[in-house]
C-alpha cells in the first residue's frame, strides 16, 4: 500500500509494477488534477524515469536545463555553471510543471496497473501492524472509514504526513525560518540561454527563474516559473490557511518594482502572472526513523527540505527507486524497510539541515558580508577556488556529483525482480 498520490507515490507504484510487486495507491483528494507551478529534475531523478521508460514522455514535457546562476543584487554573476548533459552528466536536467509531471506519473499507473491501482478520495489516518501484515486505517471522504490491509505501507502523503504524525506524535510543527514564497508562471521572451535556472538577489530577498516550456514557434515566448522571496518577522504565527493561498501581488511587489536589469523585467514577469500563489519555506526537523514495523517514510514524509537545491521531487523519485531495489534483496517486509533507511536516513538528513543553512545558495552569504552586492568582477569579491569548493561540496551532499553519478550502476537492474514477501 502507498499513501499518497504525488510524485513519491506514483514513482513507487511504478517500481513496484517494474520489479513485480502488487501495489495499490491510496490517495486523498478526489480528483486528481495537474497543479503547482515549476520544479527542477536533477540527473540522478532523471536517470531513474528514463529506466522506468519514461524518458521520451518527460523530453516531451520539460525543457532540458543548460545552465544555473547566482546572480548579485547588482545584476552581475556570482556564479553561473552549465547543467544536465551540458555540464558532462550522461543524463539531463529537466525544469518541469509539477502538476504535468504528476499527470505523467499517473497516467503510466493507470496503464501499467490498471485504472483500480489509483484509489482517489482515500486518505490514509492511521495503521496498525499485525501478525505478517500491515492494516490501513482510511477515511473515504463521504464521512466513513474503512480498513485496507496489505505487506507493507509506504508513506508517501507529504509535509503534513498522518503516517509520520503516528509514528512520531511528539515532533514538533513543521520550522519556519521566515522565508515566505511567492510563485507564478508568465509567459515572456527567453532569458540568458532560453534554458538558464536564475537566481538573483540577497539572502533576504531574492528571485528565482526558470522556463517551463520551450518558446513558442510562433511568438517566441516561453512559459516561465518565477519565486519571488522575501525574509519576516519570525515572530509572527504561521496558520492552516497560509500554507497555499492565492495572493494579490501587492502583497509583496513593491518590495521588486526596482528590479529591472538589461536581461530581465522582474516586475512586468509578476504583473503578467495569471495568478500567484503563498508559501511559507518551511521543512521539518529530522527524526531517527522512518520505520516502524511495516510502515515506511518516504519523499516529503520522511524528509521535507527547503526548496533551495532543487532536491525535493528529485529525492522523492529516488527514493522510491531506492526502496524498490531493497525490496528486490530482502523480499516485501520489515528487513527492506530498515535497509533503505540504513541507506538513506543519515545522508538525506544531513541535506535537509544544508538545505536550512541555505544549501548551494548559502555563497550569496559571503557576497552579502564582503560587498553590497554590486560589483563589475566577482572575482574582486570571492575567489573563484573558494566558490567552486562550495559548489562541489554540495553537489556531493544532494548526490549528484558528475563522477559518481555517471559511473554508478543501475539503481534497478533490468529485469530484476522480487522474490516472496518477508
Amino acid at each position: 500500500m502507498i499513501a499518497g498520490g504525488g510524485i513519491a507515490g506514483l514513482t513507487m507504484a511504478l517500481t513496484c509494477h517494474q520489479i513485480g510487486v502488487e501495489a495499490v495507491v491510496l490517495e486523498s483528494v478526489r480528483s486528481m488534477a495537474p497543479l503547482g507551478v515549476g520544479i527542477n529534475l536533477q540527473p540522478n531523478a532523471v536517470r531513474e524515469l528514463i529506466d522506468l521508460g519514461l524518458g521520451d514522455e518527460l523530453d516531451a514535457l520539460g525543457i532540458e536545463a543548460t545552465e544555473w546562476a547566482l546572480v548579485a543584487r547588482g545584476g552581475n554573476d556570482v556564479w553561473a555553471e552549465p547543467r544536465g548533459r551540458a555540464a558532462g552528466y550522461a543524463w539531463p536536467q529537466y525544469s518541469v510543471h509539477r502538476g504535468e509531471l504528476q499527470m505523467l506519473l499517473l497516467r503510466a499507473v493507470e496503464e501499467r496497473l490498471g485504472p483500480a491501482a489509483v484509489r482517489t478520495g482515500h486518505r490514509v489516518i492511521g495503521y496498525r501492524n499485525v501478525d505478517g501484515g500491515i492494516i490501513a486505517e482510511v477515511d473515504t471522504r463521504d464521512g466513513a472509514t474503512t480498513e485496507v490491509a496489505g505487506s507493507v505501507l509506504l508513506a508517501a502523503d507529504g509535509l503534513h504526513s498522518a503516517v509520520r504524525s503516528q509514528m512520531h506524535p511528539d515532533q514538533p510543527p513543521p520550522h519556519w525560518g521566515g522565508q515566505v514564497l511567492w510563485r507564478g508562471a508568465t509567459l515572456g521572451p527567453p532569458v540568458r540561454t532560453g534554458a538558464s535556472f536564475t537566481l538573483i538577489g540577497t539572502m533576504d530577498q531574492r528571485f528565482v527563474h526558470y522556463p517551463i516550456s520551450r518558446p513558442d514557434p510562433d511568438t517566441g515566448l516561453q512559459l516561465q516559473n518565477w519565486i519571488a522571496e522575501l525574509t519576516v518577522d519570525t515572530s509572527k504565527q504561521l496558520n492552516e490557511s497560509s500554507w497555499n493561498k492565492q495572493v494579490s501581488i501587492d502583497s509583496f511587489l513593491p518590495e521588486f518594482e526596482d528590479w529591472t536589469f538589461d536581461w530581465i523585467d522582474i516586475p512586468s514577469l509578476v504583473t503578467n502572472a495569471p495568478s500567484v500563489w503563498e508559501f511559507p519555506m518551511v521543512d521539518r526537523d529530522p527524526v531517527d526513523t522512518w520505520v516502524d514495523g511495516r510502515v515506511c517514510l518516504i519523499g516529503d514524509a520522511a524528509h521535507v527540505m527547503y526548496p533551495v537545491g532543487s532536491n525535493g521531487a528529485s529525492q522523492a523519485i529516488v527514493d522510491a527507486r531506492v526502496l524498490g531495489a531493497h525490496l528486490i534483496e530482502n523480499g516485501v517486509g520489515p528487513d527492506a524497510l530498515r535497509a533503505f533507511e540504513s541507506q538513506l536516513l543519515a545522508p538525506m538528513s544531513e541535506l535537509v539541515l544544508r538545505n536550512r543553512g541555505h544549501g548551494p545558495i548559502g555563497i550569496l552569504a559571503l557576497v552579502g558580508e564582503r560587498s553590497d552586492g554590486y560589483f563589475d568582477n566577482i572575482d574582486d569579491i570571492i575567489p573563484h577556488d573558494e566558490i567552486d569548493q562550495y559548489m562541489s561540496t554540495y553537489k556531493a551532499a544532494a548526490g549528484f556529483a558528475i563522477e559518481s553519478l555517471n559511473a554508478a550502476p543501475p539503481t534497478i537492474a533490468p529485469g530484476s525482480h522480487v522474490g516472496e514477501p518477508g
